[in-house]
């Protein structure tokens, strides 16, 4: 099942590469809205990317590279520009050789907060895009480093901060929760908010697509490769929010220059949530099965006992935001709907995972729901 609901509720020394050819929420203060002079948003500006090889930061170089922005990564060098790893699926080889032309790499640990600053203070960049901070820890020193020198700062946050609430869809004044496991964003979106950064914060739910790291979509399609019932926990009616990669790219890009966007967070995702069991039946049709001769088993996760093992991927309980206020402000449209997203992670991702034997295939806390089930008929 889907529901709509948008708009209606060492040791080597680092090194530099060249171009390769409702109320406020609790625990965020309110600060004056930056005062910043923004170029135009059309025009073509040197950004800061820090990671930008790994899913979501890997998309994101290559929109931001594609409209002709000069792309400057900082990572720690483990994939030149140019490694034939870091091509999107889809991309040709000509594109993938022209964005390369916008792209360099500065060589670094960010978690190494004196290198960082050693090897970006006599840098200069337009805006920053921090990808992939967890901590404040991680992202200060970026911030007293630039803070009066760049005119944006786009920061990775997540909609993980949200308080568990009666009333859904998550917006943007929700209460957050000051215990979640996210409270290094939260605490990065407060620094960045009384340090007067000109910033925008990005509230993705789950993000999805091809070259997910993180086994989302996939635990789906392992199941039903295999034919096997699909365990979901409670009753299968929890609905989630789900956001394809390339729309979270294109969003945090049309961030970039957008007067609007200054000072705000932005919830993304698709327009729509799905419920668990909608979503087994969603991945069952991109791989081509008929949806409703999958077998869904309903069971009480209270009842079990996974040890460290994540026996689902998604929160058992209702989690789904709004986007409608990156869809006002932000020249961004959502691209990709449930169904074509799964389509596009099944065939450009699974099917050749699957064909080089690198699916994990872990059934066992499966194994145990069902045993036990069966055990009780």
């Amino acid at each position: 099942m889907v529901a709509a609901f948008v708009g209606s509720v060492g040791g080597h020394a680092p090194r530099v590469t060249s171009p390769a050819g409702r109320a406020p929420a609790r625990g965020i203060s309110t600060q004056r809205r930056p005062q910043v002079v923004m170029m135009a948003a059309g025009d073509k500006k040197r950004v800061l990317v820090i990671g930008g090889t790994r899913f979501s930061g890997l998309y994101l170089t290559k929109v931001l590279a594609d409209a002709g922005h000069e792309v400057v990564l900082f990572n720690r060098g483990s994939k030149p520009v140019g490694d034939k790893s870091l091509m999107v699926p889809g991309e040709t080889q000509a594109q993938f050789e022209a964005r390369n032309k916008n792209t360099s790499v500065i060589v670094g640990d960010r978690t190494d907060a004196a290198q960082m600053t050693e090897l970006l203070k006599g840098e200069t960049f337009d805006a920053i895009f921090d990808n992939n901070g967890r901590e404040l820890a991680d992202s200060k020193p970026l911030i007293d480093l630039f803070n009066g020198k760049i005119e944006q700062y786009i920061y990775m946050s997540s909609a993980g901060v949200y308080a568990k609430s009666d009333i859904m869809p998550h917006l943007e004044t929700d209460a957050v929760d000051l215990k979640s496991r996210h409270k290094g964003k939260l605490d990065t979106e407060t620094f960045l908010k009384q340090s007067g950064m000109p910033y925008t914060a990005i509230r993705p739910t789950y993000i999805y697509g091809a070259l997910n790291y993180n086994p989302l979509e996939q635990w789906f399609f392992e199941r039903l490769a295999a034919g096997r019932p699909v365990p979901v926990p409670g009753h299968g009616q929890h609905l989630t929010g789900l956001g394809h990669v390339m729309d979270l790219a294109k969003a945090m890009s049309a961030c970039l220059g957008n007067p609007k966007a200054i000072g705000k967070v932005y919830n993304i995702q698709d327009e729509q949530a799905i419920t668990f069991d909608g979503m087994v039946k969603a991945c069952a049709t991109a791989m081509g099965l008929d949806p409703d001769a999958v077998e869904i088993v309903h069971y009480n996760p209270k009842e079990f006992d996974f040890g460290k093992k994540k026996a689902f991927p998604c929160r058992p309980v209702h989690f789904f935001t709004s986007p409608r206020n990156a869809l006002s402000d932000l020249d961004w449209t959502v691209e990709y709907n449930i169904q074509a997203g799964l389509k596009d992670s099944y065939s450009n991702d699974f099917v050749h995972k699957q064909k080089a034997g690198k699916l994990k295939n872990d059934f066992s806390t499966d194994d145990m729901v069902l045993e036990k089930l069966m055990a009780l008929k």
